[in-house]
């Protein structure tokens, strides 16, 4: 996926479909918005540049990337790898089992890294951590230049 900057909601659901949902302050500049999937891959683009959301559903087994330039992302209910990446903002990944996982790695260059999943918390400049698990399955990346990043 590749997303505007936004408010934006990602959310696993039972259902075999993706499904964009967008709320838009301006209802007049709503059709400035282009979204588009091809060859498994969503483009969110254009719009208002204030008070705009998405909320984004797709199967709650898949395997997620993520590019943003901006703006606050909450991904839940989500089993998979999952590979995010944003430049400024605030991201709350719902990571389930922390079990699960085999390789995780996180970075903030400056705000706060709070992984309470795998029971670390940072905050200042330059923040990582990595967790490494034989027996997980699946892999998490998400690095975020500014802002909060929050692994729960």
């Amino acid at each position: 996926m590749t997303l505007r900057a936004g408010n934006t909601v990602i959310t696993g659901t039972e259902g075999t479909s993706l499904r964009v949902t967008c709320s838009v302050a301006e209802q007049r500049r709503a059709g400035d918005i282009k979204i588009s999937f091809a060859a498994n891959h969503l483009t969110i683009r254009g719009g208002p540049d204030h008070e705009v959301s998405f909320r984004i559903e797709v199967p709650h087994s898949v395997n997620l990337r993520v590019r943003c330039s901006a703006g606050n992302l909450i991904i839940a209910k989500i089993t998979g790898d999952k590979d995010v990446a944003l430049n400024a903002g605030n991201v709350t990944i719902e990571v389930g089992d922390p079990a699960t996982y085999r390789n995780v790695d996180a970075s903030v260059w400056a705000g706060n890294l709070n992984a309470t999943a795998f029971g670390t918390e940072h905050d200042g400049l330059f923040r990582t951590f990595q967790h490494q698990n034989a027996a997980g399955k699946y892999r998490l990346h998400a690095s975020l230049l500014a802002g909060n990043l929050t692994l729960k």
